[in-house]
């Protein structure tokens, strides 16, 4: 019941609304992707135009995430014989990268929960401070004081937290899913390699009949070509976005970083600053009365 409740929460909804027009963008800008029929139906037909195609059977984007599930299940483990070497450093490339984004994935969630946790106690702590107040009339100024500085604190980390859900953790979780429909593309490309090397063996070592196989391998290198050439555009593209995603995510982590610690610090130099004068006034009017 809570899952369906939170479903329609403003900020779900608002969150999934700029994860899917992210996403979109990404198919609009792919010089292949944008110009698929559906993806143009999905953009431009009405409700029940898109209630009918969905109804003929499964999409775009369905049919890819079964072929590379297909792809990465049947070719879990399996090498190839004379891999170009910029896909085997791809590979290694997605390896690699594959485990940092992982660990970057958890580091950042454990950050989130010890500032989750350390934001739920200091909420406790304010009402504390306005109740303690009530019975200390000496130190009630100076109570109520700490009770608005850990008020404003505890706004300025809900406000820092809000920020890494909404601009760091999407990106990480996005090319995390990138990363893998990566390695099931690579995957599929080598499929198609070692397919064109099977036929070629059998040819040479006349276990079939020559006459279907030269067709049948001419075909499979055209493929191979198509393959290699869309792969290598792709991974262009997809570091290149990287790049600029990353720095983005980064650069926008920092700088909620230094706006949370900056309001913190200017809160509690506030507060000093009020007992100070305080202090100077109670000596006044004490130097007065003596």
């Amino acid at each position: 019941m809570k899952g369906v409740v939170e479903r329609f929460n403003e900020d779900f909804i608002e969150t999934r609304r700029k994860a899917l027009h992210k996403f979109l963008n990404r198919i609009a800008d792919h010089p292949t992707l944008t110009f698929n029929e559906d993806f143009k139906i999905f953009l431009t037909a009405q409700a029940e135009e898109l209630s009918s195609h969905r109804k003929q059977g499964p999409g775009l984007l369905s049919r890819m995430g079964q072929t590379v599930k297909a792809v990465a299940s049947s070719m879990r483990g399996s090498a190839v014989k004379n891999r170009p070497e910029i896909f085997t450093e791809m590979s290694d490339y997605m390896d690699v990268f594959n485990q940092k984004i992982n660990l970057l994935n958890k580091i950042s969630h454990r950050v989130y929960k010890e500032k989750k946790d350390y934001f739920n106690e200091m909420k406790e702590f304010g009402p504390i401070h306005t109740l303690w107040s009530a019975s200390e009339e000496d130190l009630e100024d100076t109570l109520k004081g700490m009770a608005t500085g850990i008020d404003q604190c505890c706004k300025a980390a809900d406000k820092w937290m809000a920020a890494l859900s909404e601009s760091f953790f999407p990106v990480i979780h996005e090319y995390l899913l990138y990363n893998e429909i990566l390695m099931g593309v690579l995957k599929r490309r080598d499929q198609i390699q070692a397919e064109l090397d099977s036929k070629t063996d059998a040819m040479y070592n006349k276990k079939a009949e020559n006459g279907l196989l030269p067709e049948e391998i001419g075909k499979l290198e055209d493929k191979l070509e198509c393959a290699n050439n869309a792969l290598q555009a792709d991974w262009d593209r997809w570091k290149h976005s990287l790049h600029l995603d990353m720095k983005a995510a980064f650069g926008t982590m920092a700088e909620n970083n230094l706006s949370y610690y900056e309001e913190c610090l200017a809160t509690w130099e506030s507060f000093l600053t009020s007992q100070t004068a305080a202090d100077i006034t109670l000596e006044e009017e004490s130097e007065d009365q003596s």
